[in-house]
């Protein structure tokens, strides 16, 4: 089975390749997304909470209403380039240095040599910069504007684990400070709002359907992360393609499915990016890549897919997958059990670190704890402490009770704050 990436985030840039690659967390280093998803992962989790506290948004009128379409399907195994997740449950992503591959540009039939992408293929495109505060690290990736006030689409994995994100719009040099509206990790997509934009250049959405197999298409995004948004041509050589991301030392990958596959010289960083037909549309976003050929393959999510979470997130539904706004954080990074699962004891979450600065640490709880309830329901396990949390926002009050190493018990309440980008 063919291995592939997903060109994504990057400790620095853009799309990762559909299997998704991570490492162990170095200090200070910017990550990209693209189809490679190199985002390290510490064997420490930090707890997030529950959902985030929805946004309520005014958009102009676009295709957001318009329903995906379908393909043929077929299946292979690939990278996804991302920064490690935080979730409900929530894994430290780290900043190491990427293990990302871009994929080889010695071979293949498309345009494997990007070029800087010109005024008309940069309409709508942006450019997205994270801070994952509590793993040091920075990202980076792509976005596109899909209306005048500054609703921007992206892939999921450019914006995990972020505590900060800024977004620039190339064509003005404007940055802008952005918020999370809402995330669908199974479907690889996010929606942010850009705040105090006003008259932005939207991108044109194509409403004829999927490109057909054979079509040029074009990708541009902000490749390996270097501020320039770059074009790369190339034939689509299948649709419907489904593909299972994997990450370095998890059992199980994600799967994305009805993907766009296109031979085109798709990197870290183009990750969230536009694929654009010969007219300059918008018929995809950019997503994944293969590794380990010399034969890149780029995967895109078709539009009308896209759009169609994306309509699901700004109205406030909270869907299966989706989860609007930012979750609530309590702070703490649970041990790992000789099962392999993070905090299983049976009898509570053990605490492997406290983060500074969090309500776990103004509470005094601290490694080696155990955590054994909230709000009065016993907690067993990490997972039951995570499903605990994921009933709260930020800005909720909830009471722990704990167990210290030494075997004292405790009890305190504490307000969850808003944890990174879930």
């Amino acid at each position: 089975m063919e291995q592939q990436q997903h060109p994504g985030r990057q400790d620095g840039t853009g799309p990762v390749p559909a299997t998704v690659v991570t490492e162990p967390a170095r200090p200070r280093r910017r990550r990209t997304a693209v189809a490679l998803f190199a985002s390290g992962v510490l064997s420490l989790g930090l707890i997030g909470g529950g959902v985030g506290l929805g946004l309520a948004l005014d958009h102009d009128d676009t295709g957001l209403a318009v329903a995906p379409s379908q393909s043929e399907d077929s299946t292979a195994q690939g990278q996804l380039p991302g920064s490690g997740g935080y979730g409900s449950f929530g894994q430290l992503p780290g900043g190491g240095s990427s293990q990302q591959q871009a994929p080889d540009s010695s071979a293949g039939t498309g345009s494997l040599d990007a070029t800087e992408a010109t005024a008309e293929q940069s309409q709508g495109v942006v450019l997205i910069n994270t801070v994952l505060g509590y793993a040091s690290a920075e990202a980076a990736g792509s976005g596109v504007i899909l209306t005048s006030d500054g609703l921007v689409l992206t892939n999921n994995h450019v914006i995990e684990g972020a505590t900060e994100i800024t977004v620039t719009d190339p064509s003005t040099g404007q940055a802008y400070t952005a918020r999370v509206v809402g995330t669908d990790a199974t479907s690889d997509v996010a929606v942010l709002q850009l705040e105090g934009a006003s008259g932005l250049t939207t991108a044109t959405v194509d409403d004829d359907g999927d490109p057909a197999v054979g079509d040029t298409v074009t990708a541009v995004g902000n490749s390996e992360g270097g501020g320039t948004l770059m074009a790369a041509s190339g034939p689509v050589t299948a649709l419907g393609e489904s593909i299972t991301t994997q990450s370095e030392g998890v059992s199980e990958g994600e799967s994305l499915s009805n993907l766009i596959a296109v031979n085109a010289d798709v990197v870290s960083g183009d990750s969230g990016g536009a694929l654009l037909d010969d007219e300059g549309e918008l018929v995809g976003i950019t997503t994944a890549a293969s590794s380990g050929s010399s034969d890149i393959t780029g995967y895109a999510i078709p539009i009308q897919d896209a759009l169609s979470v994306a309509k699901q997130i700004v109205s406030g539904e909270e869907a299966d997958g989706i989860t609007l706004g930012y979750p609530a954080f309590l702070g703490v990074q649970l041990s790992s059990s000789s099962t392999g699962l993070p905090g299983s004891t049976g009898t509570g979450a053990v605490i492997g670190g406290v983060i500074d600065g969090t309500p776990a640490a103004e509470a005094g709880l601290a490694a080696g704890d155990t955590i054994t309830a909230v709000d009065g329901t016993a907690v067993s396990s990490g997972d039951d402490l995570s499903a605990a949390l994921a009933e709260y926002a930020p800005g909720d009050q909830v009471t722990l009770t704990w167990t210290t190493a030494a075997g004292q018990s405790q009890t305190a309440t504490v307000t969850l704050i808003e944890g990174p980008a879930d």
